[in-house]
């Protein structure tokens, strides 16, 4: 099988994969948001986000140096030395991820007191460094499954890691009934950590198996300064960008009170937006997701050949379906977005927040696909200073107009940063890879999404199912849209004669 047919099977066995963990982990923020309310929703976030820190020490880069030394290995020879790359890798990621736990569970008081200043975070952050040696592991297995297109395997431990975490968090919850705010989230990290556990044991034995189909050499020289040589300048940089992202999200809440809100208050505005609105908007870009994960060897590999007109083809189809997929998204859930806040949480600020964030979405989208073609392009140190700037410039904002604009301040950060940080990608991306999107397909997949979202609704009034917050009619006008805006891309021809012929190419047994 070619590297393009095993490109379009794991993107979609990925994506399946990816739509149905993320609607499982929507469906349990659900869950989780009745159970310990927004503002518990926004205790757990901070905790997350200090974890996060340390969770980018685990990991060090390693995860796409594995990644990228695995592809270029392979697109010099196909039976190349991949053992030895891989062991060298855990070993990295042991070391950094056991440093990491150690600093985790002694500075956990001192993050409870002095960064979130709660010590109702300070046991869960105790539980979390026990999971990030085995996380870091991980993160090598992965980046080694990504590498040699099979991230199925990957895709399916991390899908029994979020299945185990959700059944123990609710067995708990189910035999405790009485948890404070707590207990209840030290319940919900120490699911996390038993998952983190099962996902790295499942990708170890599945990758003992899959390496059998390469050669061990007896040496591996040079491999390891190649390895240090990715990945430490990528940690150094992520140290950076994860640290101002941390303080960022840390003081959200804070410039929240002091615009006059109560501690609880500000913590459920940072719940409603990061814990219930966030899971939903950013739920349909699994597609994207996985092709920004899967993209990054298949651009490596003919980086290597010198193959530039893979590469620009690659490039500008990637950016066009992905800004003809997001606004079709967008527009649904800008316009049903007040009944599916209703029918999924209940709760008007849910609504309002996700219309205005849903008009983000085809910039989001974008971004993230255009940081995973930089990154395979070895482009990632430009990626990770445009993401420090983006924080840099996210924590002043923060700092500046949430006293003052509170909520609303918040908002326009998020659509300016989003803004600046794709406007430099695809800028860079640009530079190193000539492309062409076709502006006038977009411009007619817009009239499409515009079109189908109103065409729906007349339809389904005709036949007397007017739009309410019901799940069936939501569902059924959600559907509809979508349907009809398929069809009109075709009609329209957005997508072109040559995406067909690609994917039938694609497809082919060579």
């Amino acid at each position: 099988m070619n590297r393009g047919r095993k490109l379009i099977l794991n993107t979609i066995l990925l994506t399946i994969t990816a739509f149905i963990m993320r609607g499982i982990g929507m469906l349990f923020q659900i869950y989780l948001s009745r159970k310990i309310g927004a503002a518990g929703l926004g205790l757990f976030q901070l905790i997350m986000s200090v974890y996060m820190l340390f969770m980018t020490i685990a990991i060090s880069g390693i995860r796409f140096a594995t990644t990228r030394l695995v592809s270029e290995e392979l697109g010099v020879k196909p039976d190349g030395a991949v053992g030895g790359i891989i062991r060298k890798c855990l070993i990295y990621a042991f070391s950094f991820g056991t440093v990491a736990a150690v600093a985790l569970y002694s500075l956990s008081g001192t993050m409870g007191l002095m960064w979130i200043k709660d010590t109702r975070s300070v046991l869960s952050l105790r539980i979390l460094s026990i999971s990030l040696p085995f996380l870091a592991m991980s993160s090598v297995l992965s980046g080694y499954f990504t590498a040699v297109c099979r991230v199925i395997k990957s895709a399916a431990a991390q899908f029994v890691e979020q299945v185990c975490r959700i059944l123990i968090v609710m067995i708990f919850f189910s035999m405790a009934l009485d948890l404070d705010t707590e207990h209840a989230c030290a319940v919900i990290v120490a699911g996390s950590v038993a998952g983190d556990f099962v996902s790295f044991a499942i990708q170890y034995t599945l990758y003992l198996f899959d390496k059998r189909r390469y050669r061990q050499p007896r040496s591996t020289g040079g491999v390891t300064v190649r390895m240090l040589g990715i990945s430490l300048p990528l940690a150094f940089s992520s140290y950076a960008r994860t640290a101002l992202s941390t303080l960022q999200q840390i003081f959200v809440p804070r410039g929240f009170e002091k615009s006059g809100a109560t501690a609880n208050q500000a913590l459920s505005d940072y719940g409603t937006i990061h814990g219930m609105v966030f899971p939903v908007i950013t739920l349909p870009s699994a597609l994207f997701t996985s092709l920004s994960e899967i993209i990054v060897p298949e651009l490596t590999d003919a980086q290597v050949k010198g193959d530039s007109h893979t590469i620009e083809g690659l490039v500008g189809r990637m950016l066009r379906l992905c800004t003809v997929f997001s606004l079709g998204v967008a527009a649904v859930l800008f316009r049903y977005s007040g009944e599916l806040g209703q029918c999924i949480f209940g709760d008007g600020d849910v609504r309002k927040y996700m219309r205005i964030l849903s008009l983000l979405m085809p910039i989001m989208y974008l971004d993230s696909v255009t940081d995973g073609m930089l990154r395979g392009l070895g482009q990632h140190m430009h990626s990770m200073w445009y993401n420090i700037a983006d924080s840099v410039i996210s924590l002043v904002l923060v700092y500046v107009l949430l006293p003052k604009w509170a909520v609303t301040g918040y908002i326009f950060i998020i659509f300016f940063t989003e803004i600046f940080n794709f406007a430099l990608s695809i800028n860079r991306l640009a530079k190193v890879a000539k492309f062409h999107i076709g502006f006038f397909s977009i411009f007619k997949a817009l009239v499409s999404s515009l079109g189908s979202v109103n065409i729906a609704m007349v339809t389904l009034r005709a036949l007397r199912l007017p739009l309410a917050a019901s799940p069936l009619s939501v569902a059924a006008h959600i559907i509809l849209t979508l349907v009809i805006y398929f069809f009109l891309l075709g009609v329209f021809r957005c997508i072109d004669s040559s995406d067909k012929a690609w994917f039938k190419s694609v497809l082919k047994k060579h």
